[in-house]
């Protein structure tokens, strides 16, 4: 275990404590040098937070520390639905107060991500109109087949191709199925055609990419007015039309506020989600307006092509239940950098 882990465990039993004290709280097994090093860099990251100054520090876990805990999924899933400690309603002061002026990446994995990207802008700036377009085209395909199948859609990515290039539909699958991929393609052509428009964001551009994603599937467009569930968790989404509508409008404000663009995008993905807004398509919208966000700021867009389903449900299963975004922030850095070295 990493000494900054050592350290924000002990924390969480023997808070406001000196770092003399978390030292020998440690037995020593790191340099009181390490521990002092591991607390500014825990500091930074507003992990924890300092009370006094020079002797009279004293430490503890900040409002914001449990966004960043690392968590194991294998063991917190061991225990049933029933059996987990969750927070089970949406969580008001998430939006407007805990995820104010903090930073949702790491210093380091900033610095890979605008690696990734400065590898991205070097790559697309060699390619001609029609090697993008091809490209584009193939992580199209991609993130709709891989989208479609994060909810529960049957096609396999070949039968995806064929069905969005030549309009073949597969055997044995259903109407729907099939509407469902030609609509995620549908909002990424139209996110590719008007990808300055996504510069900002608002509720009437979410609700525009909502209602492209779930035509003729017989879903209920705009917010939804009705309580709705989540397969597999005990958490309870708002159930108040002007309660939703105010989480969407704080949603919105606070990305277009945020300047790093590998935020606003990450903000996207999981508070659309949490939000639960529509009736259904709430996390197709998410993927969509993540990468709309991505390409309106010249960035690589993600297609997901490469995450397991069940892995992407237990990582959102997680921000749902404990605001823990830990293992999906790994999700995007790793789709992220998958998408830099296998696009364009």
């Amino acid at each position: 275990m990493e000494t900054q882990e050592l350290i924000l465990n002990y924390l969480k039993i023997h808070t406001h404590s000196s770092s003399k004290e978390i030292f020998e709280g440690l037995n020593s097994i790191v340099s009181y040098a390490t521990v002092k090093r591991c607390l500014s860099k825990l500091l930074s990251e507003k992990q924890i937070t300092q009370q006094g100054n020079a002797k009279n520090s004293r430490y503890a876990l900040s409002p914001t520390f449990n966004l960043f805990y690392p968590i194991n999924l294998d063991e917190y899933y061991s225990k049933e639905i029933d059996e987990r400690e969750i927070l089970t309603g949406y969580n008001f002061a998430l939006i407007p107060e805990t995820l104010q002026n903090i930073p949702l990446f790491t210093a380091e994995e900033l610095i890979l991500l605008n690696g990734l990207q400065s590898k991205f802008s070097e790559n697309i700036a060699q390619l001609a109109d029609f090697e993008y377009e091809k490209d584009m085209e193939r992580l199209a395909i991609d993130l709709s087949w891989k989208s479609s199948q994060i909810e529960g859609n049957t096609y396999s990515l070949l039968e995806t191709e064929r069905l969005l290039k030549d309009k073949q539909t597969a055997a044995g699958k259903t109407k729907d199925e099939a509407i469902m991929l030609l609509n995620h393609k549908d909002a990424i052509d139209f996110v590719v055609a008007n990808s300055n428009y996504f510069l900002s964001l608002n509720i009437a551009k979410i609700e525009e990419l909502h209602s492209i994603l779930i035509k003729e599937l017989g879903v209920n467009r705009n917010i939804r007015t009705r309580r709705v569930g989540i397969t597999g968790t005990n958490y309870r989404p708002l159930d108040n039309e002007f309660q939703i509508q105010e989480a969407l409008q704080q949603t919105c404000d606070l990305i277009n506020y945020r300047e790093n663009i590998f935020e606003k995008a990450l903000l996207a993905l999981i508070l659309l989600s949490y939000i639960q807004a529509f009736s259904d398509g709430n996390k197709r919208v998410a993927r969509i307006t993540a990468n709309a966000l991505l390409m309106a700021n010249k960035h690589c867009p993600v297609s997901f092509r490469t995450i397991d389903t069940v892995d992407y449900k237990k990582a959102m299963l997680l921000f749902y239940e404990q605001n823990n975004l830990s293992a999906f922030k790994q999700i995007f850095v790793n789709q992220f950098k998958f998408a830099v070295e296998n696009y364009f």
